[in-house]
């Protein structure tokens, strides 16, 4: 690391990677590139710019990122159902592999040496920071500080700025605050009260959704339209990507939908408590499965279920770039083709309901389903051959005195 003369930065604005620009100035003797990302985190980005220019950066890059996120990040893995440890929506973990892209390729822009993060060594997003830097470019340098200067703790990162002359806000005492990460997927919250596990969260943590006590007492019905496994309307009407779960975040927040207290296993080996607002979310993974459920061939939908916790896991853990998690997205998106059509759903405090499906793919057979009479659709004779001639395997073993009784 000794040659360092440009480092490209994931700048957020905020303490830690204010923080890390003028230490990297100092440690490396270089020249910092910002780049900060527009994900939809509901907060005026281009702040960031006049924080950087007054720590001396020159080059300052602000991107608005939000279609690019939600339709080749957000969508595809919900094309899988994808949900970590059965609960978590994998807000912050499916924004990282985009940010990793962008520092590898402006680095390579601007011509710089190496790229930098504000993650901890405590977390997944050192983790998924690099491994998707180093699938895209193997050669690449990563400066990660907090695994290399002695700042410990928000004081020590205060006093730093002090000393450095560095503007921050939010100066909160000696309390830290939560730490939170916010996207158009999601909101998190970790840190603070919230690492007690047996802690609940405070009433005026939540930002996104109403509590469902709260939310209102009339239902609100919404009908989202499908098209290649992924949401292309909302009430009739066409949406972008961004557009359309920004809208569903809205609605499903102030009916009190989407709200999340887990103990999740990090990658790195701890256990790790969180709280997440994921509304939109939420309500497009309800209405994606019962869409699935009539347009997809039942071994085609159990063999696509039997890869969710593998395909989670590799999200989670920082794996988008891998050729593993590549093949089976190909697999995943094969299913799509048929999943086209409408979903009718219905909001009710903090509850998501299918009220109604339909698509012209549908394997759904009236004829053969109704218990009204089939006209010969079926003939249900056939059964008591296909249960014998599965029960074949049980019965011999009970035979042989291997029954479980």
């Amino acid at each position: 690391m000794s040659e360092i003369n440009k480092v490209v930065l994931a700048y957020s604005g905020g303490l830690d990677t204010s923080v890390i620009v003028r230490w990297l100035q100092e440690t490396y003797g270089c020249e910092v590139v910002t780049f900060t990302a527009d994900l939809g985190q509901g907060e005026e980005v281009e702040p960031a710019r006049a924080k950087a220019q007054a720590l001396g950066v020159k080059e300052i890059y602000i991107e608005d990122l939000r279609e690019e996120f939600v339709g080749q990040y957000v969508f595809p893995m919900f094309r899988a159902n994808t949900i970590y440890e059965g609960e978590y929506l994998l807000g912050t973990s499916i924004a990282r592999p985009l940010i990793a892209k962008r520092l590898v390729e402006i680095a390579e822009e601007t011509g710089a040496d190496a790229i930098s993060h504000g993650a901890t060594g405590k977390g997944n997003d050192q983790v998924r920071f690099e491994l998707g830097a180093y699938a895209l470019n193997p050669s690449v340098k990563v400066i990660a500080p907090w695994r290399e200067w002695d700042l410990t703790s928000r004081e020590t990162l205060l006093a730093y700025c002090e000393h450095h002359n560095i503007p921050v806000e939010q100066k909160r005492g000696t309390k830290s605050p939560y730490s939170m990460d916010a996207n158009l997927l999601h909101i998190s919250y970790e840190g603070a009260v919230l690492e007690d596990p047996w802690a609940e969260p405070e009433d005026d943590m939540w930002r996104w959704s109403v509590s469902p006590e709260a939310a209102p007492d009339q239902a609100e019905t919404l009908v989202i339209g499908f098209q290649g496994g992924d949401p292309v309307s909302l009430n009739g009407e066409s949406m972008s990507p961004a557009t359309l779960l920004a809208k569903l975040n809205q609605i499903g927040g102030a009916h009190g939908i989407g709200r999340l207290d887990i103990v999740e296993n990090r990658y790195v080996g701890m256990k790790s408590r969180g709280c997440y607002e994921t509304p939109g979310g939420t309500i497009l993974l309800k209405a994606h499965r019962a869409l699935e459920s009539i347009t997809l061939d039942r071994e085609v939908a159990h063999f696509k279920d039997s890869l969710i916790s593998r395909y989670a896991d590799l999200v989670y853990n920082g794996y988008w770039w891998s050729p593993e998690r590549l093949m089976m997205q190909a697999s995943i998106d094969a299913s799509q083709t048929v999943v086209n059509g409408e979903v009718r759903l219905k909001l009710y405090k903090g509850s998501v309901m299918v009220t109604g499906r339909r698509s012209d793919q549908s394997l759904f057979d009236e004829a053969i389903a109704t218990f009204e009479d089939d006209a010969g659709a079926y003939n249900q004779k056939d059964a008591e051959g296909f249960i014998k001639l599965n029960a074949l395997r049980l019965r011999t073993a009970a035979k042989k005195g291997r029954s479980l009784r």
